[in-house]
């Protein structure tokens, strides 16, 4: 049951493709160097192998002779309920709930994913600097300088409050630095890969709203109105002996008689709704029927019966008779296409990147000689496993 949770809940962490797509970099890498590098034969990027290797006790992946440690696995960052976690912290509550076979099973997707994404990176970095050349490295200095700068300058300029906050998440000044010379170096590598302004055709356009209206542009269904709650239990009466539902019957026939005369309903219902809206003279904001819990769901049934501004019959269920006041009924609707295509088209122009930048993954993938990588996600799992069973 943990396990199904974490899955049903969990962010795609495939966010480190769409993050390569942000930035304005894309002018400055191709200026030098591409002329001189034709594109390599086979066996020369096969020589950039994947393969695991053990390191003392631990084991590693080295592609193309850069290292990816268990530790870089495990501290890539997860988004969890609106929460940064890393992804050590994501699976343990599975791992300490769990066999060692059953955690493997669900967690193996995860582990290999963000694996193969960090294979994916080098192999993106290793190819866009062999495709620079080695005259793009003073252009990389200066804009990754200028990235530190903007980076200080968020807090207030003070560098000391920058360091302390690059140390907080192990890192200074110069891997800082790094970090971003590699990211632009990818951003710029992935940008000329990416395809033209196809136009965009309506038949298109329309086909993608009709696929995502329904998540992305539904308008849901609203009720408005006002309730007594009448609970039987709960009524003062003089004799113990009476029948506590029928006098609950005999006040809600006597409340809808008041209300026909012009009585205020909220005045009514503040002198006798036992609900928990009598506060608020049985007052309910506007609600989507369908998450109308038990027992007020009935009420989305009883709505659709009566016009705005009418009472419904006395409604009996489970322990409550409802005397309701319909104020406004809005059915379930979706936002114009003609409001939303700018929105429709700019989600298929994300869409033909994403597409264009697994292609491209998947061939620097393929024309590596990928070894080992099995073997490494095994590792990260034990390891996560026995972590999380201290």
């Amino acid at each position: 049951m943990v396990a199904e949770t974490f899955t049903r809940r969990m962010k795609n962490s495939r966010g480190w493709q769409m993050a390569i797509l942000v930035g304005a970099f894309s002018a400055l890498i191709f200026v030098a160097g591409c002329a001189d590098n034709a594109d390599p034969s086979l066996k020369e990027r096969r020589s950039r192998r994947i393969a695991y290797q053990q390191a003392g006790q631990a084991g590693v992946l080295v592609v193309g002779g850069e290292t990816i440690t268990y530790e870089d696995v495990i501290s890539t960052p997860m988004e969890y309920n609106q929460m940064i976690m890393s992804l050590a912290e994501f699976l343990s509550p599975v791992a300490r709930t769990s066999d060692y076979e059953q955690f493997r099973k669900w967690a193996r997707p995860q582990v290999e994913e963000i694996v193969t994404g960090r294979i994916s990176q080098i192999l993106l970095y290793q190819e866009a600097k062999r495709q620079a050349g080695d005259n793009i490295d003073e252009a990389l200095e200066q804009a990754a300088e200028k990235e530190m700068r903007r980076f200080i300058l968020r807090y207030g300029g003070d560098e000391a409050k920058a360091e302390q906050a690059l140390r907080e998440i192990g890192m200074d000044r110069q891997s800082f630095k790094e970090q971003q010379k590699r990211l632009m170096l990818r951003q710029s590598y992935i940008a000329s890969k990416l395809p033209g302004s196809k136009p965009i055709s309506y038949r298109e356009l329309m086909q993608r709203y009709n696929e995502i209206k329904e998540k992305s542009f539904a308008i849901p269904a609203q009720l408005k109105f006002r309730l007594i709650d009448i609970q039987p239990a709960k009524l003062e009466l003089a004799n113990v002996e009476q029948d506590r539902l029928e006098e609950a019957r005999k006040l809600a026939e006597e409340l809808i008689g008041r209300i026909k005369q012009g009585e205020d309903f909220g005045e009514l219902a503040r002198q006798y709704s036992q609900g928990h809206r009598r506060e608020l003279g049985g007052s309910w904001n506007p609600v989507n029927p369908d998450s109308l819990a038990e027992p007020y769901d009935v009420l989305a049934e009883a709505a659709k019966k009566i016009e705005p501004g009418h009472i419904a019959e006395p409604i009996e269920v489970q322990g409550h008779i409802f005397i309701m006041q319909l104020q406004e009924r809005r059915a379930k609707d979706y936002e114009p296409f003609e409001n939303v295509q700018d929105q429709v088209e700019q989600q298929i122009i994300i869409e033909r990147q994403r597409e264009a930048i697994d292609k491209l993954v998947a061939e620097l993938i393929e024309q590596a000689a990928l070894e080992g990588r099995d073997e490494f996600v095994d590792f990260c799992l034990e390891m996560i496993y026995r972590m999380s069973k201290r």
